[in-house]
């Protein structure tokens, strides 16, 4: 089966006891499970990696390359300074999905730049734990219209 990654970045392993009234009372085990369930319903694997470090995640992206269809990317603070997870998802050829549970526009100054949003396929902010199913099914959609 063709492949999905799923990466989550920095403190996304406290969902479900970090700032609930922001990312609400899900566990990022939940979110992952609704993912894997999208991608086993539209016929692709699902591999996720959560890490705190900025070179797991850019390791990881590398070693998407000509393996995986496309990356679903929560990159959490890495979002809005790395320019190494820029560059990584630039080299991706796939399809590149940006996710957030929390709308970032909405929030404080900071959060409002994407330094990876120039690389991605499209995004999805602000819908909490359906976001996780809606970029998977997103991701699938946009294979498939490539392969059209």
């Amino acid at each position: 089966m063709p492949v999905i990654l799923l990466l989550n970045g920095p403190n996304l392993n406290l969902l479900g006891d970090r700032e609930p009234q922001i990312y609400g009372s899900s566990t990022l085990a939940d979110c992952v499970g609704d993912a894997r369930d999208a991608a086993a319903k539209l016929g692709y694997d699902l591999e996720d990696l959560q890490s705190n470090h900025e070179g797991d995640l850019v390791t990881a992206i590398h070693g998407a390359r000509n393996r995986c269809a496309a990356i679903v990317v929560n990159a959490g603070a890495f979002t809005h300074y790395s320019y190494a997870l820029a560059d990584a998802l630039a080299a991706f050829e796939g399809v590149k999905v940006e996710l957030h549970i929390s709308n970032p526009s909405a929030r404080e100054e900071w959060r409002t730049v994407s330094v990876i949003a120039p690389y991605v396929t499209g995004s999805i902010a602000g819908f909490g734990r359906p976001g996780y199913r809606l970029a998977v099914e997103a991701a699938a959609a946009k294979i498939a219209g490539a392969a059209q």
